[in-house]
Protein backbone atom coordinates (compact mmCIF):
# COMPACT_ATOMS: atom_id res chain seq x y z
CA UNK A 1 0.00 0.00 0.00
CA UNK A 2 1.25 3.33 -0.51
CA UNK A 3 1.88 6.59 1.95
CA UNK A 4 -1.51 8.51 1.95
CA UNK A 5 -1.34 11.58 0.25
CA UNK A 6 -1.42 14.68 2.16
CA UNK A 7 -0.52 17.50 -0.19
CA UNK A 8 -3.21 19.88 -1.11
CA UNK A 9 -1.81 20.50 -4.44
CA UNK A 10 -4.30 21.37 -6.95
CA UNK A 11 -2.78 23.67 -9.80
CA UNK A 12 -0.21 25.86 -10.97
CA UNK A 13 -0.99 29.36 -11.62
CA UNK A 14 0.66 32.33 -14.13
CA UNK A 15 0.48 35.14 -11.77
CA UNK A 16 0.31 37.28 -15.10
CA UNK A 17 -1.71 36.05 -17.28
CA UNK A 18 -3.67 33.36 -15.14
CA UNK A 19 -3.13 30.53 -17.19
CA UNK A 20 -3.49 27.45 -15.31
CA UNK A 21 -1.24 24.16 -15.70
CA UNK A 22 -1.52 20.41 -14.98
CA UNK A 23 0.34 20.05 -11.52
CA UNK A 24 1.14 16.54 -12.67
CA UNK A 25 3.33 17.47 -15.58
CA UNK A 26 6.82 19.34 -15.73
CA UNK A 27 7.00 22.64 -16.50
CA UNK A 28 9.31 25.78 -16.19
CA UNK A 29 7.94 28.79 -17.41
CA UNK A 30 4.08 30.08 -18.66
CA UNK A 31 4.10 30.75 -21.94
CA UNK A 32 3.68 34.50 -21.48
CA UNK A 33 7.44 34.34 -19.65
CA UNK A 34 6.11 34.53 -15.89
CA UNK A 35 6.87 32.18 -13.45
CA UNK A 36 4.26 29.64 -12.23
CA UNK A 37 3.10 29.50 -8.69
CA UNK A 38 1.77 26.45 -7.47
CA UNK A 39 -1.92 26.57 -5.51
CA UNK A 40 -3.94 24.29 -3.07
CA UNK A 41 -7.24 23.54 -2.41
CA UNK A 42 -7.40 25.34 1.44
CA UNK A 43 -10.86 23.53 1.87
CA UNK A 44 -8.87 20.76 2.03
CA UNK A 45 -6.14 22.34 4.01
CA UNK A 46 -8.20 23.35 6.27
CA UNK A 47 -8.97 19.67 7.90
CA UNK A 48 -5.76 20.32 9.40
CA UNK A 49 -5.92 22.91 12.72
CA UNK A 50 -2.57 25.15 14.29
CA UNK A 51 -2.43 22.65 16.76
CA UNK A 52 -2.36 19.15 14.76
CA UNK A 53 0.45 20.98 13.40
CA UNK A 54 2.66 21.25 16.35
CA UNK A 55 2.46 17.67 16.64
CA UNK A 56 4.23 17.52 13.76
CA UNK A 57 8.58 17.06 13.67
CA UNK A 58 10.24 20.04 13.87
CA UNK A 59 11.04 20.65 9.91
CA UNK A 60 9.54 21.75 7.12
CA UNK A 61 7.63 19.10 6.01
CA UNK A 62 4.96 19.58 9.30
CA UNK A 63 3.33 22.00 6.61
CA UNK A 64 2.99 19.18 4.12
CA UNK A 65 -0.98 19.89 2.98
CA UNK A 66 0.86 23.25 1.69
CA UNK A 67 3.46 21.56 0.40
CA UNK A 68 3.50 20.27 -3.24
CA UNK A 69 4.96 16.37 -2.80
CA UNK A 70 2.10 14.11 -2.73
CA UNK A 71 3.55 10.87 -1.77
CA UNK A 72 6.00 11.44 1.42
CA UNK A 73 8.40 8.25 0.02
CA UNK A 74 9.49 10.77 -2.30
CA UNK A 75 10.48 13.05 0.49
CA UNK A 76 14.56 14.61 0.51
CA UNK A 77 15.05 15.61 3.98
CA UNK A 78 18.46 16.52 5.61
CA UNK A 79 16.42 17.47 9.43
CA UNK A 80 15.59 21.51 7.18
CA UNK A 81 13.27 24.14 8.79
CA UNK A 82 11.88 24.92 12.33
CA UNK A 83 15.01 27.94 12.70
CA UNK A 84 14.92 30.19 15.94
CA UNK A 85 12.95 33.17 16.05
CA UNK A 86 15.41 34.97 17.91
CA UNK A 87 14.88 38.54 20.06
CA UNK A 88 17.87 41.10 19.12
CA UNK A 89 17.32 43.13 22.56
CA UNK A 90 20.42 44.72 22.88
CA UNK A 91 20.73 45.47 18.58
CA UNK A 92 17.38 47.00 19.33
CA UNK A 93 18.24 48.75 22.17
CA UNK A 94 20.90 50.32 19.79
CA UNK A 95 18.11 51.04 17.28
CA UNK A 96 15.36 52.26 19.37
CA UNK A 97 13.13 49.31 18.20
CA UNK A 98 12.15 46.98 21.55
CA UNK A 99 10.24 44.59 18.95
CA UNK A 100 12.93 43.63 17.00
CA UNK A 101 13.44 39.84 16.17
CA UNK A 102 15.67 37.85 13.78
CA UNK A 103 15.01 34.91 11.57
CA UNK A 104 17.94 32.72 11.94
CA UNK A 105 18.43 30.13 8.86
CA UNK A 106 22.59 29.80 9.31
CA UNK A 107 21.29 26.65 11.20
CA UNK A 108 19.88 24.86 8.26
CA UNK A 109 22.21 22.15 6.65
CA UNK A 110 24.61 23.90 4.01
CA UNK A 111 24.54 27.00 6.84
CA UNK A 112 22.03 29.40 4.62
CA UNK A 113 18.22 29.09 3.88
CA UNK A 114 18.97 28.02 0.65
CA UNK A 115 17.97 24.39 2.30
CA UNK A 116 14.76 25.06 1.94
CA UNK A 117 14.22 25.55 -1.64
CA UNK A 118 16.59 22.81 -2.76
CA UNK A 119 14.90 20.31 -0.08
CA UNK A 120 11.32 20.85 -1.26
CA UNK A 121 12.02 21.67 -5.28
CA UNK A 122 14.67 18.53 -5.35
CA UNK A 123 11.79 16.08 -3.46
CA UNK A 124 9.37 17.52 -6.19
CA UNK A 125 11.34 16.84 -9.19
CA UNK A 126 11.88 13.37 -8.39
CA UNK A 127 8.18 12.48 -7.34
CA UNK A 128 7.88 14.27 -11.35
CA UNK A 129 10.68 11.47 -12.51
CA UNK A 130 13.50 14.04 -13.15
CA UNK A 131 16.97 12.56 -13.00
CA UNK A 132 18.88 15.10 -13.93
CA UNK A 133 19.01 19.03 -12.97
CA UNK A 134 20.73 22.22 -14.05
CA UNK A 135 21.37 25.99 -12.16
CA UNK A 136 23.29 29.03 -11.90
CA UNK A 137 24.46 30.23 -8.98
CA UNK A 138 25.97 32.61 -6.65
CA UNK A 139 27.16 30.13 -4.60
CA UNK A 140 25.17 29.16 -1.52
CA UNK A 141 21.90 27.44 -3.70
CA UNK A 142 24.46 25.57 -5.69
CA UNK A 143 25.59 24.22 -2.42
CA UNK A 144 22.53 23.51 -1.11
CA UNK A 145 21.39 21.88 -4.21
CA UNK A 146 24.27 19.56 -4.45
CA UNK A 147 23.30 18.22 -0.77
CA UNK A 148 19.79 17.73 -1.98
CA UNK A 149 20.47 16.05 -5.14
CA UNK A 150 23.17 14.08 -3.70
CA UNK A 151 20.81 12.83 -1.54
CA UNK A 152 18.04 12.35 -3.75
CA UNK A 153 20.82 10.14 -5.96
CA UNK A 154 20.36 12.63 -9.10
CA UNK A 155 22.65 14.52 -11.30
CA UNK A 156 23.12 18.18 -10.92
CA UNK A 157 24.96 20.73 -13.11
CA UNK A 158 26.08 24.04 -11.97
CA UNK A 159 27.37 27.26 -13.23
CA UNK A 160 28.48 29.90 -10.92
CA UNK A 161 30.85 33.29 -11.34
CA UNK A 162 34.24 32.54 -10.09
CA UNK A 163 34.64 35.50 -7.91
CA UNK A 164 31.56 33.52 -5.58
CA UNK A 165 32.27 32.56 -1.77
CA UNK A 166 35.37 29.58 -2.65
CA UNK A 167 33.95 27.68 0.07
CA UNK A 168 30.59 26.82 -1.57
CA UNK A 169 32.74 25.88 -4.39
CA UNK A 170 34.56 23.20 -2.54
CA UNK A 171 30.86 22.21 -1.22
CA UNK A 172 29.16 21.41 -4.88
CA UNK A 173 32.18 19.75 -6.30
CA UNK A 174 32.10 17.28 -2.73
CA UNK A 175 28.94 16.73 -3.09
CA UNK A 176 30.29 15.30 -6.87
CA UNK A 177 28.15 17.93 -8.99
CA UNK A 178 29.63 18.87 -12.02
CA UNK A 179 31.06 22.56 -11.87
CA UNK A 180 32.13 25.55 -13.92
CA UNK A 181 33.09 28.43 -13.46
CA UNK A 182 32.18 31.71 -15.11
CA UNK A 183 34.22 34.99 -15.63
CA UNK A 184 31.13 37.44 -15.27
CA UNK A 185 27.87 37.38 -12.84
CA UNK A 186 25.20 34.91 -12.10
CA UNK A 187 23.61 36.13 -15.45
CA UNK A 188 26.05 35.12 -17.24
CA UNK A 189 26.22 31.30 -15.74
CA UNK A 190 22.50 31.55 -16.27
CA UNK A 191 23.33 31.85 -20.38
CA UNK A 192 25.49 29.14 -19.95
CA UNK A 193 23.22 26.40 -18.31
CA UNK A 194 20.30 27.03 -20.76
CA UNK A 195 22.96 26.37 -23.63
CA UNK A 196 23.92 23.65 -21.83
CA UNK A 197 20.41 21.94 -21.25
CA UNK A 198 18.91 22.78 -24.81
CA UNK A 199 22.48 21.26 -26.29
CA UNK A 200 22.25 18.08 -23.59
CA UNK A 201 18.85 17.19 -22.87
CA UNK A 202 17.25 15.08 -20.26
CA UNK A 203 18.19 18.28 -17.76
CA UNK A 204 15.55 20.48 -16.20
CA UNK A 205 16.77 24.35 -16.05
CA UNK A 206 15.97 24.48 -12.04
CA UNK A 207 17.10 28.59 -12.40
CA UNK A 208 15.80 30.66 -9.64
CA UNK A 209 11.39 30.95 -10.46
CA UNK A 210 12.32 28.63 -13.93
CA UNK A 211 10.81 25.89 -12.01
CA UNK A 212 7.94 26.34 -9.44
CA UNK A 213 8.95 24.79 -6.28
CA UNK A 214 11.48 26.32 -5.42
CA UNK A 215 9.42 29.07 -3.92
CA UNK A 216 7.61 26.26 -2.21
CA UNK A 217 10.56 25.21 0.14
CA UNK A 218 11.40 29.35 0.25
CA UNK A 219 7.79 30.34 1.76
CA UNK A 220 8.07 28.16 4.67
CA UNK A 221 9.90 30.85 6.29
CA UNK A 222 6.45 32.57 6.53
CA UNK A 223 4.96 29.65 8.09
CA UNK A 224 7.08 29.29 11.15
CA UNK A 225 7.30 33.21 11.78
CA UNK A 226 3.52 33.19 12.15
CA UNK A 227 3.60 29.66 14.27
CA UNK A 228 6.61 31.05 15.91
CA UNK A 229 4.97 34.12 17.02
CA UNK A 230 1.55 32.41 18.05
CA UNK A 231 -0.41 32.42 14.77
CA UNK A 232 -0.12 36.02 13.92
CA UNK A 233 1.73 38.34 11.76
CA UNK A 234 4.82 40.72 13.20
CA UNK A 235 4.39 44.46 11.39
CA UNK A 236 7.30 44.49 9.08
CA UNK A 237 9.42 41.69 7.64
CA UNK A 238 12.96 42.76 6.73
CA UNK A 239 14.48 40.36 3.42
CA UNK A 240 17.73 40.98 1.69
CA UNK A 241 16.72 40.56 -1.95
CA UNK A 242 18.17 39.43 -5.24
CA UNK A 243 16.69 36.76 -6.94
CA UNK A 244 13.66 37.50 -4.56
CA UNK A 245 12.16 34.50 -4.20
CA UNK A 246 12.20 34.02 -0.33
CA UNK A 247 10.41 37.69 -0.23
CA UNK A 248 7.86 36.43 -3.26
CA UNK A 249 7.88 32.99 -0.95
CA UNK A 250 7.23 34.60 2.45
CA UNK A 251 4.41 36.91 1.18
CA UNK A 252 2.44 33.88 -0.76
CA UNK A 253 2.45 32.05 2.78
CA UNK A 254 0.87 34.69 4.98
CA UNK A 255 -1.37 34.77 1.99
CA UNK A 256 -2.26 31.20 2.48
CA UNK A 257 -2.41 31.09 6.37
CA UNK A 258 -4.51 34.03 6.50
CA UNK A 259 -7.10 32.97 3.49
CA UNK A 260 -6.93 29.45 5.90
CA UNK A 261 -8.29 31.41 9.01
CA UNK A 262 -4.60 30.62 10.79
CA UNK A 263 -4.00 34.28 11.21
CA UNK A 264 -5.81 37.15 10.55
CA UNK A 265 -5.61 40.74 10.03
CA UNK A 266 -3.18 42.98 7.61
CA UNK A 267 -0.20 41.17 6.21
CA UNK A 268 3.34 42.85 7.13
CA UNK A 269 4.93 45.47 5.49
CA UNK A 270 7.03 43.59 3.34
CA UNK A 271 10.58 45.31 3.00
CA UNK A 272 13.11 44.36 -0.19
CA UNK A 273 16.96 45.25 0.93
CA UNK A 274 19.10 45.76 -2.08
CA UNK A 275 22.88 46.44 -2.29
CA UNK A 276 23.81 49.91 -3.94
CA UNK A 277 26.16 47.73 -6.07
CA UNK A 278 23.64 46.05 -7.40
CA UNK A 279 20.21 47.15 -6.83
CA UNK A 280 17.78 47.42 -10.11
CA UNK A 281 14.35 46.85 -7.96
CA UNK A 282 15.34 49.69 -5.98
CA UNK A 283 15.57 51.77 -9.35
CA UNK A 284 12.07 49.88 -10.86
CA UNK A 285 10.50 50.91 -7.54
CA UNK A 286 11.52 54.38 -7.57
CA UNK A 287 10.52 54.99 -11.20
CA UNK A 288 7.06 53.37 -10.10
CA UNK A 289 7.65 50.51 -12.90
CA UNK A 290 6.40 47.19 -12.86
CA UNK A 291 9.16 45.92 -14.75
CA UNK A 292 12.69 45.83 -13.83
CA UNK A 293 15.70 46.29 -16.00
CA UNK A 294 19.22 44.81 -15.75
CA UNK A 295 21.43 46.73 -13.46
CA UNK A 296 24.78 47.70 -15.12
CA UNK A 297 27.53 44.64 -16.32
CA UNK A 298 29.19 46.16 -13.31
CA UNK A 299 27.26 45.06 -11.22
CA UNK A 300 29.44 44.07 -6.94
CA UNK A 301 28.69 43.53 -3.86
CA UNK A 302 30.12 41.66 -0.93
CA UNK A 303 26.90 40.29 -0.39
CA UNK A 304 27.50 37.74 -2.96
CA UNK A 305 23.87 36.45 -2.82
CA UNK A 306 22.12 39.33 -3.78
CA UNK A 307 24.31 39.77 -6.77
CA UNK A 308 21.44 39.39 -8.64
CA UNK A 309 21.07 42.01 -12.29
CA UNK A 310 18.10 40.91 -13.71
CA UNK A 311 16.11 38.92 -11.19
CA UNK A 312 13.09 37.34 -12.95
CA UNK A 313 11.26 37.81 -10.22
CA UNK A 314 11.35 41.37 -9.56
CA UNK A 315 7.83 42.18 -10.60
CA UNK A 316 6.26 39.66 -8.03
CA UNK A 317 8.93 41.23 -5.38
CA UNK A 318 7.58 44.79 -6.57
CA UNK A 319 3.66 43.71 -5.89
CA UNK A 320 4.21 41.95 -2.56
CA UNK A 321 6.08 45.50 -1.29
CA UNK A 322 3.28 47.78 -3.02
CA UNK A 323 0.70 45.96 -1.51
CA UNK A 324 1.81 45.31 1.96
CA UNK A 325 2.79 48.98 1.81
CA UNK A 326 6.11 48.12 2.56
CA UNK A 327 9.32 50.07 0.74
CA UNK A 328 12.20 49.20 -0.89
CA UNK A 329 15.86 50.23 -0.32
CA UNK A 330 20.30 49.95 -1.27
CA UNK A 331 22.21 49.97 1.84
CA UNK A 332 26.14 50.01 0.58
CA UNK A 333 28.67 47.61 1.66
CA UNK A 334 30.13 49.48 4.06
CA UNK A 335 26.98 50.08 6.07
CA UNK A 336 26.19 46.07 5.72
CA UNK A 337 29.40 45.23 7.07
CA UNK A 338 29.07 47.31 10.20
CA UNK A 339 26.07 46.01 10.72
CA UNK A 340 27.52 42.47 10.23
CA UNK A 341 30.43 43.00 13.18
CA UNK A 342 27.65 45.17 15.57
CA UNK A 343 25.12 41.72 15.38
CA UNK A 344 28.83 39.64 16.37
CA UNK A 345 29.30 42.12 18.71
CA UNK A 346 26.14 42.84 20.47
CA UNK A 347 24.25 39.68 20.12
CA UNK A 348 26.81 36.88 19.48
CA UNK A 349 25.05 35.89 15.88
CA UNK A 350 27.42 35.86 13.22
CA UNK A 351 25.21 36.99 10.61
CA UNK A 352 26.14 36.76 6.53
CA UNK A 353 26.55 40.13 4.86
CA UNK A 354 22.99 39.47 3.39
CA UNK A 355 22.11 39.33 7.22
CA UNK A 356 24.20 42.11 7.61
CA UNK A 357 22.46 44.25 4.98
CA UNK A 358 19.32 43.45 6.34
CA UNK A 359 19.74 45.08 9.66
CA UNK A 360 21.54 48.24 8.11
CA UNK A 361 18.29 48.95 6.25
CA UNK A 362 16.16 48.19 9.37
CA UNK A 363 18.50 50.90 11.35
CA UNK A 364 18.24 53.52 8.97
CA UNK A 365 14.18 52.61 8.58
CA UNK A 366 14.18 53.81 11.96
CA UNK A 367 16.51 56.28 12.19
CA UNK A 368 14.41 58.00 9.45
CA UNK A 369 11.09 56.90 10.91
CA UNK A 370 9.69 55.19 8.80
CA UNK A 371 9.57 52.11 11.33
CA UNK A 372 7.74 52.93 14.79
CA UNK A 373 9.51 52.26 17.86
CA UNK A 374 6.41 49.95 18.67
CA UNK A 375 7.04 48.17 15.30
CA UNK A 376 7.72 44.43 15.60
CA UNK A 377 9.99 43.78 12.93
CA UNK A 378 11.12 40.36 11.64
CA UNK A 379 14.86 40.62 9.68
CA UNK A 380 16.16 37.48 7.84
CA UNK A 381 19.28 36.54 8.25
CA UNK A 382 19.76 34.37 5.29
CA UNK A 383 22.76 32.14 6.04
CA UNK A 384 26.60 31.95 8.09
CA UNK A 385 29.21 34.87 7.91
CA UNK A 386 31.32 31.78 8.05
CA UNK A 387 30.51 31.08 4.16
CA UNK A 388 32.17 34.95 4.07
CA UNK A 389 35.51 34.60 5.44
CA UNK A 390 36.94 37.48 3.48
CA UNK A 391 33.90 40.42 5.52
CA UNK A 392 35.58 39.35 9.02
CA UNK A 393 38.58 41.03 10.43
CA UNK A 394 40.37 41.07 13.61
CA UNK A 395 43.64 39.29 14.81
CA UNK A 396 44.33 37.46 18.11
CA UNK A 397 47.42 38.67 20.08
CA UNK A 398 50.65 36.84 19.81
CA UNK A 399 51.96 35.20 22.67
CA UNK A 400 55.50 34.86 23.75
CA UNK A 401 57.40 31.34 24.21
CA UNK A 402 55.92 31.20 27.39
CA UNK A 403 52.20 31.76 26.43
CA UNK A 404 51.64 34.54 27.96
CA UNK A 405 50.12 38.01 26.56
CA UNK A 406 52.85 40.69 25.76
CA UNK A 407 51.77 43.65 28.36
CA UNK A 408 51.11 46.85 25.61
Amino acid sequence: MRPVHTSTLSHLECPECGARRDAEQLHGLCDCGSPLLARYDLTAAAAVTPADIALREPTLWRYRELLPVRDPAYVVSLGEGMTPLLPLRRLGERFDLPGLLMKDDALLPTGTFKARGAAVAVSRAVELGVRAVAMPTNGNAGAAWAAYAARAGIQLLVAMPVDAPAITRAEIRVAGAELYLVRGLISDAGRLIAAAVAERGGYQDVATLKEPYRVEGKKTMGFEIAEQLGWRMPDVVVYPTGGGVGLIGIYKALLELRDLGWVSGDLPRMVAVQSSGCAPIVRAYAAGQRRVQPWAPDAHTVAFGINVPAPLGGPLVLKAVRDSGGCVLAVSDEEALEAQRECARLEGGLVCPEGGAALAAVHRLRTDGWLGRDDEVVVLNTGTGLKYPGTLEGDAPTLSPDGAIPAG
